[in-house]
């Protein structure tokens, strides 16, 4: 495998804190990596550095060789990167189906002339649209919700109608910042196996998770931040065992 993401001596201040610091780590592609740590450790920071929504105070940060830094969100997201939030942020008063929908749109083609006026080459994209994004609420379990409000799907379906929706655009790299908060164990174990999936269909994962099953369970490769700094990366045995994760977590003596 090679590195598809390389963040290199990336930190970010906030007028006299230090959120990262000098933070380097590479997500492989085609792998499952896990971003770790205590609350306030940094690792929201990260992601939005990784998105575009900060602009790192010093290092670099690349997608596939590819510079990001100075890029605006959207440009981020049109690279390759798509990513959800700790918050649902779902259009509740949207279809299922056009929740997703509106994720494929960065995508298209069709030039503003062709959508005002519902021309056939317009139509035929919009179908296309709709067709991929059918599949995808098939990928994951959602499609005989297709044409429900997205505010009257269960807590756990919303999560998944999210990640549905950030992989319409067919990104490389897909974030998930804590996609398992709030679910029940059966919706965990559920949530386990379609990131694994999504894995299988070519789209690199690098997640936030507090629940160390999962992490444990799916990580290909785990970091630990504490702080702001990495104190710890590996496999996960590795990681578990490690004296400065343990003491992170628990405390000194733990």
């Amino acid at each position: 495998m090679s590195a598809l993401l390389s963040l290199r001596s990336v930190s970010k201040t906030f007028g006299g804190l230090a959120a990262v610091k000098s933070l380097s780590l590479d997500v492989e592609r085609g792998a499952i990596v896990s971003l770790i740590g205590p609350n306030g450790a940094g690792k929201s920071t990260v992601f939005n550095l990784i998105t575009g929504i900060y602009a790192p105070t010093d290092g670099t940060i690349s997608l596939d060789g590819r510079a990001l830094n100075g890029m605006k969100p959207s440009a981020v997201a049109a690279s390759g990167i798509m990513r959800t939030f700790q918050n649902i942020r779902l259009f509740a008063f949207m279809s299922v189906l056009d929740n997703v929908m509106v994720g494929r749109h960065v995508r298209m083609r069709a030039a503003v002339w062709d959508g005002a006026f519902h021309t056939p080459s317009a139509r035929r994209e919009e179908s296309a649209v709709a067709q991929s994004a059918m599949q995808l609420l098939e990928f994951v379990g959602l499609r005989r919700y297709a044409h429900e409000w997205a505010r009257n799907l269960p807590y756990g379906m919303q999560r998944r109608l999210e990640i549905a929706r950030a992989l319409a655009p067919e990104p490389s790299l897909l974030l998930l910042d804590e996609p398992a908060a709030g679910t029940n164990p059966a919706e965990k174990q559920a949530l386990m196996d379609l990131v694994t999936s999504i894995r299988d269909r070519g789209v690199t994962v690098l997640l936030i998770e507090h629940d160390m099953r999962l992490v444990m369970g799916i990580s290909d490769e785990i970091h630990v931040l504490d702080y702001g700094e990495k104190i710890a990366a590996g496999l996960p045995e590795t990681v578990r065992r490690d004296p400065r994760v343990i003491e992170a977590y628990l405390g000194k003596g733990a």
